[in-house]
């Protein structure tokens, strides 16, 4: 059971801060189960106890009094009880009423400050569903925070897998003009693998080897502790409160064109409530203190080893796509990236695919299937020849005649 504050915070969050389920959950420290069954009813209701209540008025006043002394667990509230000898209730009805009329004070965040350059935090956010092609995908949105201007940059995606978060670093660096010292990361697998509270955190060797390649450093946010990274969480909400809410997209590719207007003219236009300022202008004075973007850009590609089929496809994410029949039964690399699909055989390109997000759609060169169309025109000549030749004596030389008067002897 919740009390009314709590609920009154939950839905604050939801409507006003745009936050989602799970981010309420943890932040308020309640199961996701609780906070939709409470997020799900239109006002609130305090549990009535079908005759339980009465066994403990008599000693509610008593209870009070032992807490207002002593800091008493509930635990040891319902002992005292038992003791006494007129107390013939259960635990959880004392339980609730310590809860009740002491409840948990509400937890203390510093205020942290960052120096030009030195931080940056991302995070992705749900947007629901979107049409493309003949499906419906999840509707991402990657959102990367300076921690010092707030300059923001954001990016919609179709998935929130490893090509497409390295991806997003990648634009979003370019957007800023620069690298931030260190970006705070929540405990997703495309950073983290493990991360137990009190230990150092095993790192994603991809992501890893990305921020080597850049330069950063990963700081991750301690397990169940979003607060770490409020800057960016805010971000999240504000994008879903400002930039969608009462906008709709028939298409994926409208999404894109439009973020980047709003991102431009409004969101680091407007003057930040904790800066005073915008955060463009205070981006003019940090990018000064980004660390350069290096010369030669690193892959944000996925890489993948699989077989390709007898029909030489290789399937990726429900779709096929072709490679030059002569590979068919080969192993090959594919490198996944959140545009297009490249596919290597010994470190040579031998394809190459717009990627599709679609569902169940075949995707072939032509190119791919003509050596072994051309292979399959020889055997079948070749076996004519020698069905003829089969036919007499005369039948290699008449076949050689052809030839010396250059007729076409097929």
């Amino acid at each position: 059971m919740i009390s009314f504050s709590q609920y009154t915070e939950m839905h604050f969050l939801q409507k006003q801060e745009g936050l989602g389920i799970n981010q309420i959950a943890q932040k308020m420290s309640l199961s996701s189960r609780t906070v939709a069954k409470w997020l799900a009813r239109g006002r609130y209701e305090a549990r009535r106890n079908k005759g339980r209540s009465g066994k403990l008025d008599p000693h509610k006043a008593t209870i009070r009094n032992w807490l207002e002394k002593h800091p008493y667990s509930a635990q040891q509230i319902f002992q005292r009880l038992v003791e006494g000898g007129d107390y013939h209730g259960g635990y959880t009805i004392v339980k609730e009423y310590v809860r009740k009329v002491r409840p948990r004070p509400p937890k203390a965040y510093l205020s942290l400050s960052f120096a030009p350059g030195e931080s940056a935090q991302v995070d992705w956010g749900h947007c629901g569903t979107v049409a493309v092609g003949n499906t419906k995908r999840n509707l991402s949105v990657f959102v990367m925070v300076l921690s010092y201007s707030r300059q923001m940059y954001i990016e919609f995606t179709l998935s929130q897998k490893q090509e497409h978060f390295l991806g997003c670093h990648q634009n979003a660096f370019e957007y800023f003009g620069g690298v931030p010292q260190s970006i705070l990361v929540d405990n997703l697998k495309s950073a983290v693998l493990e991360h137990k509270r009190g230990e150092t955190p095993r790192w994603n060797p991809c992501y890893a080897a990305f921020a080597s390649d850049y330069g950063f450093n990963i700081v991750a946010c301690n397990p169940r502790s979003p607060q770490e990274k409020g800057r960016v969480e805010n971000a999240v909400g504000y994008v879903k409160k400002n930039f969608l809410t009462g906008r709709t997209f028939r298409d994926f590719a409208h999404i894109g064109p439009a973020a980047r207007r709003w991102l431009d003219q409004t969101a680091n236009q407007r003057v930040h409530r904790a800066t005073g300022k915008t955060p463009h202008a205070l981006w003019e004075q940090e990018k000064a203190q980004l660390l350069a973007l290096p010369l030669n850009t690193p892959s944000p590609a996925r890489v993948l080893r699989q077989r390709a089929t007898s029909t030489f496809r290789l399937n990726i994410d429900t779709n096929r796509y072709s490679v030059p029949a002569e590979y068919a039964g080969h192993y090959l690399d594919i490198h996944i990236y959140a545009e297009e699909i490249l596919v290597y055989h010994e470190g040579k390109l031998i394809a190459r695919h717009r990627r599709d997000y679609s569902r169940h759609e075949d995707h072939e060169n032509p190119d791919h299937a003509r050596a072994l169309l051309a292979q399959r025109n020889t055997a079948r000549r070749h076996k004519e020849l020698q069905r003829f030749l089969q036919l007499g004596e005369h039948a290699e030389a008449f076949y050689q005649g052809l030839r010396q008067r250059r007729l076409n002897a097929h």
